[in-house]
């Protein structure tokens, strides 16, 4: 593995040969596209891991709504990013009622850094003919 901004990315990815390269970048490609975090990977929660990115802090009402999604889909998907140390989960009341907000760890944030230099060696292996 080659180290690009400090995360691990095929080798065979970037320095395919001139010659094998739409060969070697298929199989390449291929390998990195079966390597992807699974955990980011899935749709949802690759949008919340990317809003926490940008956002110190979201509550579940604001992540709920940028995702467009449903209370019960966004509870199940941040609990499994919650579950793999991606993001951290602070649950207060005011009076009665409920406020959750939601943190991306430094765990999630060199996953998700991993995960971007994997789709963008992907990409450009996909890329070059």
């Amino acid at each position: 593995m080659a180290k690009g901004n400090g995360s691990a990315v095929p080798k065979d990815i970037e320095a395919a040969s001139p010659r094998g390269e739409r060969r070697v970048g298929a199989r390449a490609a291929a390998r990195a596209s079966s390597s992807l975090d699974r955990i980011i990977h899935e749709r949802l929660r690759l949008g919340i891991v990317s809003a926490l990115a940008v956002n110190q802090v979201l509550s579940f009402n604001e992540l709920k709504q940028l995702m467009q999604a449903t209370d019960g889909n966004l509870s199940v998907h941040a609990r499994k990013l919650e579950e793999a140390g991606y993001i951290s989960c602070e649950k207060t009341f005011s009076g009665r009622l409920p406020h959750t907000e939601y943190r991306l760890t430094a765990s999630g944030r060199r996953a998700l850094e991993r995960y971007l230099d994997h789709m963008e060696a992907l990409i450009r292996a996909t890329r070059e003919k």
